[in-house]
């Protein structure tokens, strides 16, 4: 990750970074389809991270197979690393999950659904938010 304050970056400058469909999701709060992400199925070993400044959030070995559409983490990589914050688009109270370094959307945490998982959450994130860096953990 490089030491740029992306906090401080115009639009204009995320605009020729991202391509228009990660600018939609990371920039302007977008939502990708179910089921078409790269990473909703994915068993990879590795480290996500923001796709936008490249800060590492979440560890494969909090990924779990919710069949939402989306790809599932019961725990970003440490407390620190996303925001939450009360989203009340579409009609509807959630929690919305942005990156701490730059705080571009990633998706929503969702909490009491059941899932046999350590944590009862489940931060249902957009592939096209994150890269995958395959590593051993």
């Amino acid at each position: 990750m490089s030491e740029q304050n992306y906090k401080e970056w115009t639009e204009e400058q995320w605009r020729e970074k991202l391509t228009p469909e990660e600018f939609y999701v990371l920039r302007q709060a977008g939502t990708e389809p179910p089921g078409v992400g790269e990473y909703t199925d994915t068993t990879t070993e590795g480290v996500y991270h923001c796709r936008a400044c490249g800060e590492e959030l979440f560890r494969s070995t909090e990924k779990f197979a919710s069949h939402c559409g989306w790809p599932s983490f019961f725990s970003p990589l440490a407390g620190d690393k996303v925001i939450e914050r009360e989203d009340r688009s579409h009609g509807m109270v959630r929690t919305e999950v942005l990156c701490a370094n730059c705080g571009s959307h990633l998706g929503h945490v969702f909490a009491g659904e059941g899932y046999d998982t350590p944590t009862d959450l489940r931060y249902c994130i957009n592939s096209i938010s994150m890269t995958l860096e395959e590593k051993e953990i």
